[in-house]
């Protein structure tokens, strides 16, 4: 089917009560399980990459970025159940700009680092218009989100975010209410609170990123109240990992059967349905099991 808009992901989600899950892919195997949980749940759900690390000058080999639009899009228009596609997370607007022609529909430029608060809303704004020119929605975050145990970060204001809203004309807003990025162990409790106040002043749908580290219960309570979409990458990556390295505990010494031939030794095979089966497990709290619509 079509690649869904994002706009139309967001209403069903709000209308609902439930949330789409975006679930971060790096490769091909990873795509596919995200694609294989969302098609075996019959749920909605946002594929895509992380631009952060695509344009990280500190990549070993350059990254192809129209490749992965391509194969992302291609995956998204040919999956049983609407896909979004974002490049998720971009602090360089020249990326930024290539990802609206590359064929995703959703794109998120962040702060640089240091970077005020006015200087980002202009460049926003600018992103925005171009994007909505190309029919491609923009998503936004205002605070700062923890990183890991090292703690910090900035809580999203209410009041700042309807006017950042309001001013750069963008159509998702990620917050900070207690979500932290990069949660390795544990789980922690959102300001509901604050979820809530953010709710009823800002006029775009709300998203949690970091939803690794969300207790499923306060996840649940924060979508109940109107947050849309929660982004998902540390834990497919450690559920992937765990899998290739079991895969890998193999006295096997044919090559073929370790990668390519699809059988139950190859470790692409394991990485693909780890990814699957962690997909479907967060689906469940998100309450988006089911909510396909069929064309």
């Amino acid at each position: 089917m079509p690649l869904a808009p994002i706009g139309d992901l967001m209403r069903a989600a709000q209308a609902g009560k439930y949330a789409v899950g975006y679930f971060e892919s790096w490769n091909l195997e990873s795509l596919l399980g995200v694609i294989d949980a969302a098609e075996q749940a019959e749920s909605p759900v946002i594929i895509g990459f992380n631009g952060e690390f695509m344009s990280s000058r500190s990549r070993v080999a350059p990254e192809r970025l129209e490749w992965l639009g391509a194969l992302g899009r291609t995956a998204a228009e040919n999956a049983s159940v609407p896909c979004g596609f974002i490049f998720n997370e971009c602090p360089l607007d020249d990326w930024v700009r290539r990802a609206i022609t590359a064929g995703f529909n959703l794109v998120m430029p962040i702060p640089a680092e240091g970077e005020a608060d006015s200087v980002y809303a202009g460049r926003t704004r600018a992103i925005a218009a171009l994007a909505h020119e190309h029919g491609v929605a923009v998503e936004a975050e205002l605070g700062t989100l923890p990183f890991g145990a090292a703690g910090g970060g900035e809580a999203t204001d209410p009041q700042q975010a309807a006017a950042f809203v309001a001013e750069t004309g963008i159509d998702l807003l990620a917050i900070s209410a207690g979500n932290v990025h990069v949660l390795l162990e544990g789980r922690r409790s959102l300001d509901l609170e604050r979820i809530a106040a953010l709710c009823r002043l800002v006029s775009a749908p709300l998203v949690l990123h970091g939803g690794t580290g969300i207790d499923d219960e306060s996840l649940r309570q924060a979508i109940r109240i109107g947050v849309a979409k929660v982004n998902y990458g540390t834990v497919l990556k450690q559920a992937y990992l765990r899998a290739v390295r079991a895969a890998l505990d193999t006295e096997e010494a044919n090559p073929h059967e370790l990668l390519g031939m699809g059988g139950a030794a190859d470790v692409m095979v394991a990485g693909r349905l780890a990814v699957r089966d962690a997909v479907l497990d967060k689906m469940q709290v998100l309450g988006c099991v089911g909510r396909a619509t069929h064309g």
